[in-house]
């Protein structure tokens, strides 16, 4: 806390100084005495918010002002005195990049040291990688790069028992918030086919209809690379593709053939440029080829393995050419077995060689649960969120998921949150407090490690 007092103690050197002595006036401007030229007042100076961090796994805290005033001056020592269970609290000062805390720790600390394995503590009920100019505590220091916030969420399927429900309304409101809001539509919106899997209950269709609802939830990118997408033909598949990009989002992930799938989704916020790109693991849906309709493919285990090493040398290349042309790339691959909080351990390591390559976010779908999370370097892997929007209502763990809320300095991501919420008896989901949360959140940490893996790429 050195330096905090040493700010503090300049400040109030400068707040205590004495009166100088009066001076007599000037005399009055004439010919030969012209009034001086005006000057412009000296530009404030440049701050950044100085930010209170806890463990990523601690539940959300706010703190008046005065309380984090008192954190910075090493005058709290208990956990109570953030309105936390009680507990002993030890307070450092960071310098550098944070990539792990202690749970019994508040670091304080520069928000360029922020990151996805910390979280930061709102102060008067602004977050400061968030809204870093409202935020009540800052030091000088060179101004902030552009924030952008970016929601991603997991399984949407609108069709069969979810179909006319309009389940994403409860949730609108805090989806169209994000700058981008991106999620993967598990369904076709034609049937100019008989369908492929069982016509019942693995064939899904959602009426053209349900894009309102997407674009009313602000939804701006949708995945495509899927095992649904086929469910009722290659001519389905391309008019479902039309059909997305005509109601006004960018799609990624499958195409009318192979060049058209690999095409990524390149956005740009606030002089930022975000590219989203997905392959799917899974089968059923078509492998897109040349000349030949699908989804972006990567045959993997669980369900088309053993791992097919040309067909992720074509992602990974691809992955390759976007980092260096854009400031952040997201991968959503769609693998992994259903119903099953374990991640496959081929997902870890393709995971790690997306990052290699140039992700700085990896999020998976296709399990229907929560999976964990890891940080690989600066970059974030989330193996599943679970389902969104799904009529999954034969298993508890398939009615409940967790979206993600990512915030980017820059092209760097300082702060992820995972916000936990179920479907209800309509299929819409619905935020759940972090007291009631218990049974989405210990699968999600139980598999997670926060701590960064140092990683090179290549």
């Amino acid at each position: 806390m050195r330096w905090v007092a040493a700010l503090a103690a300049a400040a109030l050197l400068g707040a205590c100084t004495s009166d100088p002595a009066p001076r007599p006036d000037p005399p009055l401007p004439s010919a030969s005495n012209p009034p001086p030229a005006e000057t412009s007042a000296p530009a404030a100076p440049a701050t950044r918010p100085l930010v209170l961090a806890v463990n990523a796994r601690r539940p959300p805290i706010q703190v008046p002002a005065a309380v984090a005033r008192w954190v910075t001056e090493g005058r709290v020592d208990d956990w109570e005195q953030l309105g936390q269970p009680p507990g002993p609290l030890r307070v450092t000062d960071r310098t550098t990049r944070l990539r792990h805390l202690p749970m019994d720790t508040v670091a304080v600390v520069v928000a360029d040291a922020m990151g996805p394995a910390v979280r930061a503590i709102e102060v008067d009920g602004v977050d400061p990688l968030r809204d870093p100019d409202d935020y009540p505590i800052q030091v000088t220091g060179p101004a902030h790069p552009p924030v952008t916030t970016l929601t991603v969420v997991g399984d949407l399927m609108l069709g069969r028992g979810v179909a006319g429900r309009h389940p994403l309304r409860p949730m609108a409101g805090r989806l169209a918030g994000a700058d981008i809001t991106v999620g993967n539509l598990e369904s076709t919106m034609a049937r100019l086919g008989p369908p492929t899997q069982d016509p019942v209950t693995d064939s899904f269709f959602a009426a053209p209809a349900v894009r309102a609802d997407l674009r009313d939830a602000g939804f701006d990118v949708l995945g495509l690379a899927n095992n649904h997408l086929g469910d009722f033909g290659e001519r389905s598949l391309v008019r479902t593709v039309d059909l997305v990009r005509a109601g006004g989002f960018a799609a990624f992930g499958a195409g009318r053939d192979l060049t058209a799938a690999r095409e990524p989704v390149i956005l740009e916020r606030h002089g930022i440029s975000f590219a989203f790109t997905g392959f799917n693991a899974i089968g059923e849906t078509p492998e897109a080829a040349p000349g030949h309709p699908g989804a972006l493919s990567v045959s993997m285990p669980p369900r088309t393995g053993p791992l097919d090493e040309a067909e992720l040398q074509r992602v990974l290349r691809d992955v390759r050419r976007l980092s260096r042309r854009v400031d952040v790339v997201i991968v959503m691959p769609h693998w992994g077995t259903q119903y099953v909080h374990r991640p496959e351990p081929v997902q870890e390591a393709v995971a790690r060689r997306l990052v290699a390559a140039g992700a700085d976010l990896v999020v998976g779908g296709h399990p229907h649960v929560v999976q964990g999370a890891a940080q690989v370097g600066d970059a974030l892997v989330v193996q599943s969120l679970g389902n969104f929007v799904f009529d999954m209502d034969f298993r508890a763990e398939t009615m409940e998921g967790l979206m993600l809320e990512a915030t980017f300095w820059g092209d760097r991501l300082v702060a992820a949150d995972f916000a936990p919420y179920r479907l209800g008896a309509d299929f819409a989901p619905r935020p759940v407090p972090r007291a009631e949360s218990d049974s989405i959140l210990d699968p999600f940490w139980e598999f997670s490690d926060l701590a960064a893996v140092r990683q090179s790429r290549r």
